[in-house]
C-alpha cells in the first residue's frame, strides 16, 4: 500500500521563507508566525497521514455505492468525516460570524494540500462546500447567509456545483433546466444536471445544491442563466431539517478515478429553488465557486503528483536493478539500487522541481486572494484573475504527466494494482478536464485576460518580472543559475504576447492555436519566477547561519535543475506559436 507523509517543512519555507505572510500588511497575516502555522500544517498533516492515507485504497477499490435513492460512501469515510468536522478543519477560513476560524486563506490552502494528497475523493466533499460557502457570503441575502453559511462552515450541510448538462457542459448558455416563479417568491426548478460531485451521499444531514438555471422569459444563451438554492431537504423557520425537496440521484457515473467521491446524475423535478443574487446573472455568482475551485484544482495537480513522487522515490532507493555506471554503489547486494541510475535521477528531479514551484505558485495564488478580498486591492483581484487559469491547467498537465512519471519509476510494478501507483494516475487525470478543461483555460487566458483591463494585468506581471532581476542584478550567486534563465524565458513569453498583439486581430485563430502553447509558456515563467525567489530565500538563510544547511542546498540543487532543464521549454513553446494557424487548420473536417 502506498505511503505518505505531508512535507511540513517545505509548506513552511514557502510560507515564511518566500512570502513572509506575518511580515505582510494583509489584516490577520500579522498573527500566523511559524509557531502557529507549524503547530496547524502539523497537526493537518497528523490527520492526513494516519486518518485520509489509510482511506484512500479504501475509497477507489469500493467506490461509492446507490441503494435507494441513497449513496453509500466507503468504508470509513463517514467516520473520517466527523473527525474532520470535529476537528474544525472544514471552518478553517470561514468567518467567525458563521461559526469559522476567519483564518487567511492562504492558511486554508496551505492545510487543504495535504489532505488532497492523503486522499484527493474524500477532500472533494468539503472542498464544494467550501465553495458554495463562498458563492453564498458573496452574493446570498442576509437571510439566506443566516440559514445555510453555519451549517455549510462546519460541513454539517455539504454543498455541490451543479452546471453540465447531458448536452452542454463548457458552453452553458446551451442549457435546458429551467426554473418558474412562484407566488412566494421560490422557484420551481426541473431538469438534470451530470457530473455532479458529492451530489449525494451519506456523509451529512443535507445537500444544499447551487444550480444554474433559466427562468422562462429571460434573455437567451448565457445572458439568461440564474443560480439557484436547491436544498436536498427543505429547511424549518427555525434552520431544522424539513420535508425531502424534488431532487434525486439518477445514477452514480463510473469513473475512471476518484471511485470514492459520489459524481452523480442529479433529477430536480420541480424542485424548491431559491433565487441567489439578481435574475439572469447566475454566472457572476457562480464564478466565485468555479474561481475558488481552479485554484483549488491547480493545487490538486502538484498535490496528486506529491503524493506519488514520495513513492517513487521510496521505491528508487529500495528496488535493486543493474549496477551504476560509474561503479559499483552497493558492493553487499546483488544490485545497485534505481536511484544510482540517472534517467531515474531526471524523472525524480523533475517531479520535485515541478511540485515545490507549483506550492509557491499557488501559495502565492491564494495570498493575491486575500490581498484582492480583505484589502480590496483591485491590482491583486486582477493579477490572480490572470493567474487563475494558469494555476489550473498549466499545473493539473503537469501534474498529472508527473503522477505517471512516478509510475515508470516502478516499471511493472507500477501497472500493476497492489502498488496503489496507478489510484494516482487516474485520479489525477480529472483534473486537466473539471471546472473548466485545459483547453478552454488557454482560451480564456488569451481570449480574455490578457486584454482584461487593457492589459494592464500582464504587464503588471512582467514588470514584476523585470523589477525582480533588475533589484538582485549583483547578486552572483543568483544571477547564472536563476536571473539569467528567468529573464530568457520572460522575453520568450513577451514575444508570444506580442505575436497574438500583431497577428491575432487579423486572423484570431493565429493567437487561439497558440493559447495552450502560451499557457504552458506562463507557467514556466511562473514557477520560474518562484524558484528564482526560493533561490534568493535559500540563499538569504545559509548566509544568515541557518541550521537546516542541508534543506537550503538542496533547495537550490532543485531550483537549478528547473532553471537549467523545464525553463528552456519556452524557447519551443515560442517556436511553435510564431507558426501560427496554418498547419493547425489546413485539414477540412472530413480529412480527421
Amino acid at each position: 500500500m502506498p505511503s505518505f507523509t505531508a512535507n511540513t517543512k517545505d509548506m513552511q519555507f514557502v510560507l515564511h521563507d518566500l512570502l513572509k505572510i506575518s511580515e505582510q500588511d494583509i489584516p490577520g497575516f500579522s498573527e500566523l508566525d511559524r509557531d502557529f502555522t507549524g503547530a496547524v500544517l502539523e497537526e493537518a498533516g497528523k490527520i492526513s497521514n494516519e486518518v485520509l492515507a489509510p482511506l484512500n485504497v479504501v475509497g477507489d477499490t469500493e467506490g461509492c455505492v446507490l441503494e435507494n435513492g441513497v449513496v453509500r460512501t466507503p468504508t470509513g469515510f463517514k467516520e473520517a468525516f466527523d473527525q474532520m468536522r470535529e476537528g474544525g478543519w472544514t471552518a478553517l477560513d470561514a468567518s467567525e460570524e458563521f461559526g469559522g476560524q476567519s483564518m487567511p486563506y492562504v492558511m486554508h490552502t496551505a492545510v487543504n494540500e495535504p489532505f488532497v494528497s492523503a486522499n484527493m475523493a474524500f477532500n472533494m466533499y468539503q472542498g464544494l462546500t467550501h465553495g458554495a460557502y463562498s458563492a453564498i457570503l458573496e452574493h446570498g441575502s442576509g437571510e439566506q447567509k443566516k440559514t445555510y453559511l453555519p451549517k455549510l462552515a462546519s460541513c454539517e450541510w455539504t454543498g455541490t456545483m451543479n452546471l453540465t448538462e447531458p448536452h452542454c457542459g463548457t458552453d452553458l448558455g446551451l442549457m435546458r433546466t429551467k426554473a418558474v416563479p412562484q407566488d412566494d417568491g421560490s422557484f420551481q426548478v426541473s431538469g438534470q444536471k451530470i457530473f455532479i460531485s458529492a451530489g449525494e451521499h451519506d456523509m451529512s444531514d443535507n445537500i444544499i445544491h447551487l444550480v444554474l438555471a433559466k427562468i422562462p422569459g429571460g434573455p437567451d444563451g448565457i445572458k439568461g442563466v440564474s443560480l439557484f438554492i436547491v436544498p436536498k431537504f427543505l429547511v424549518n423557520d427555525d434552520g431544522s431539517v424539513g420535508a425531502r425537496n424534488g431532487v434525486s440521484c439518477g445514477k452514480i457515473e463510473e469513473k475512471m478515478g476518484i471511485h470514492g467521491n459520489s459524481t452523480c446524475v442529479m433529477n430536480y423535478d420541480e424542485a424548491t429553488g431559491y433565487l441567489i443574487g439578481e435574475e439572469h446573472k447566475g454566472m457572476r455568482a457562480m464564478f466565485v465557486m468555479m474561481n475558488e475551485a481552479r485554484l483549488g484544482v491547480g493545487l490538486q495537480g502538484y498535490a496528486a503528483a506529491e503524493a506519488a513522487y514520495q513513492n517513487a522515490v521510496i521505491y528508487a532507493n529500495d528496488r535493486l536493478q543493474g549496477r551504476a555506471v560509474t561503479g559499483t554503489e552497493n558492493p553487499e547486494g546483488p544490485a545497485d539500487p534505481l536511484i544510482v541510475h540517472p534517467d531515474i535521477r531526471r524523472n525524480l528531479m523533475e517531479q520535485k522541481s515541478f511540485i515545490e514551484g507549483a506550492r509557491a505558485f499557488t501559495y502565492w495564488g491564494a495570498n493575491l486572494i486575500d490581498r484582492a478580498h480583505r484589502m480590496r486591492d483591485a491590482d491583486a483581484d486582477g493579477l490572480i484573475s490572470l493567474l487563475t487559469p494558469i494555476i489550473k491547467g498549466f499545473q493539473t498537465d503537469k501534474g498529472f504527466e508527473y503522477a505517471t512519471a512516478a509510475q515508470q519509476v516502478y516499471g511493472g510494478h507500477g501497472y500493476i494494482e497492489e502498488w496503489g501507483m496507478s489510484q494516482f494516475a487516474r485520479d489525477a487525470r480529472i483534473a486537466m478536464i473539471y471546472e473548466g478543461a485545459n483547453g478552454v483555460q488557454a482560451l480564456d487566458l488569451v481570449g480574455r485576460k490578457l486584454a482584461q483591463d487593457g492589459g494592464k494585468h500582464v504587464m503588471a506581471f512582467f514588470e514584476m518580472v523585470k523589477t525582480f532581476i533588475k533589484e538582485n542584478k549583483g547578486n552572483e550567486a543568483l544571477k547564472a543559475d536563476f536571473l539569467d534563465p528567468l529573464k530568457a524565458a520572460s522575453k520568450d513569453l513577451q514575444s508570444a504576447a506580442m505575436y497574438f498583439m500583431q497577428n491575432g486581430m487579423t486572423n484570431p485563430n493565429n493567437a487561439l492555436a497558440g493559447s495552450y502553447d502560451f499557457m504552458t509558456m506562463f507557467g514556466h515563467v511562473c514557477i520560474g519566477l518562484m524558484w528564482a525567489k526560493m533561490g534568493k530565500a535559500s540563499l538569504e538563510a545559509l548566509e544568515g547561519g541557518a541550521s537546516d544547511t542541508e534543506f537550503y542546498k538542496t533547495k537550490l540543487a532543485t531550483g537549478r535543475f528547473y532553471m537549467a532543464r523545464q525553463l528552456p521549454a519556452t524557447t519551443m513553446h515560442l517556436a511553435r506559436i510564431e507558426t501560427g494557424a496554418d498547419t493547425v487548420m489546413a485539414l477540412d473536417a472530413a480529412s480527421f
